[in-house]
């Protein structure tokens, strides 16, 4: 039963994007003031499921990096979405790019706190980076993200040191770029517990400008939606917490 159950779920299925992964990787804005600015702490939403690292990014780089990513040729995704998959009406850049993978990291304290005694547990495995498929998501008024889940994917990882990790990606990386300090307005993510939308279980998380949220991914994916923006934009990296295989 359990498997019929998953195999009605909506999903957030990488090969069902329309924007193509860009060949030529940006030169991403450098990490300015140096990482992290604060002591980074992991604060635990659900038990296993979902915590956040609050002020990952400084709210100066932020509006470094928004103004950046508005220069990419970001891609409008269709509001009808294949059978199986949830609605998402978005703007979308994704590239591969392991060194900014590799920097994300290696250079902001994350590599740090991840790999702390208390939180190492949480992963599913020995976590060895990032997932270097970089997805830049921008919400608009009118935009958002049905309910749905994310599935694993396997990737390879590369380093300087290590020319090839066979990896496997258990959390979803979010790090939020704007929040209604910067005039956006809705755009939560939400989490459903049980598998329903039900107002009175969910679990909704404000956007933080800075913040990165992680969550896990796979077989124990939570239902969650990307709520509508009403006023400003939304401004998203995503990427995925990597364990070796």
């Amino acid at each position: 039963m359990a498997k019929d159950k998953k195999d009605k779920r909506s999903r957030a299925a990488p090969s069902a994007t329309p924007t193509p992964i860009t060949k030529a990787p940006p030169s991403w804005p450098p990490f300015k003031p140096p990482l992290p600015v604060v002591d980074l702490a992991v604060d635990t939403l659900v038990e296993d499921k979902i915590v956040v690292l609050r002020s990952f990014f400084p709210r100066s780089l932020c509006r470094d990096y928004v103004s950046f990513l508005r220069e990419l040729p970001l891609v409008t995704t269709p509001g009808k979405p294949k059978r199986g998959e949830a609605v998402r009406v978005n703007d979308r850049y994704q590239v591969d790019d392991a060194k900014f993978a590799n920097r994300l990291w290696n250079e902001t304290g994350l590599k740090e706190v991840v790999l702390r005694d208390e939180v190492a547990h949480l992963w599913g495995g020995e976590v060895v980076g990032l997932n270097p498929n970089i997805r830049i998501y921008r919400y608009s008024p009118g935009q958002f993200f049905d309910a749905h889940y994310d599935d694993s994917n396997y990737v390879t990882l590369s380093t300087d040191s290590v020319p090839a990790i066979s990896a496997k990606t258990t959390w979803t990386l979010l790090l939020y770029l704007t929040s209604p300090a910067d005039g956006c307005i809705g755009g939560e993510t939400v989490f459903y517990p049980h598998d329903r939308r039900s107002a009175k279980e969910e679990i909704a998380v404000s956007l933080e400008t800075g913040m990165l949220l992680l969550h896990k991914h796979g077989q124990d994916c939570m239902l969650h939606e990307a709520r509508e923006v009403t006023a400003g934009e939304k401004w998203v990296i995503r990427t995925d917490l990597c364990v070796k295989r």
